[in-house]
């Protein structure tokens, strides 16, 4: 194996893998277009779960301006509380994660999950709102 290989490899030191899910808004599902509005990520080894939510509103307009938008941002409130707090709270967070990025049919649907590696959860949740959300 090639220096190459090993600097990979210590590189990954220090990481552990996590998963995220894309918070979507789904205005008029037969239309099938959709809106990020935020992210999920849990992480088992570092015990976290974390979410960030922007609901852009001119922009969602574009896709549909009859959305009640009211619903909307409350529908997304809803999943950052159980993100953090309410009935599901004292569940564990991988339970939780699982609870939130349960498919739905509504207005507001989780994306696909997918997973990753990161030393710092935080700190890729903001970098994947940022790139993906933002």
């Amino acid at each position: 194996m090639g220096a190459e290989g090993i600097a990979s490899g210590e590189a990954l030191r220090g990481t552990e893998s996590f998963e995220y899910a894309l918070i979507r808004v789904v205005p008029r599902v037969e239309r099938g277009e959709a809106m990020n509005a935020g992210v999920i990520l849990y992480c088992q080894q570092h015990r976290y779960l974390g979410c960030r939510i922007f609901l852009n509103e001119d922009r969602l307009r574009v896709l549909d301006p009859t959305t009640d938008m009211d619903a909307v941002a409350a529908a997304l409130g809803a999943l950052e509380e159980g993100c953090r707090s309410g009935p599901a709270a004292e569940q564990s967070p991988g339970v939780r994660f699982r609870w939130l990025t349960a498919t739905r049919s509504t207005i507001v649907q989780p994306g696909p999950v997918h997973s990753g590696l990161t030393a710092d959860p935080a700190a890729e949740l903001d970098r994947l709102f940022n790139d993906l959300v933002r």
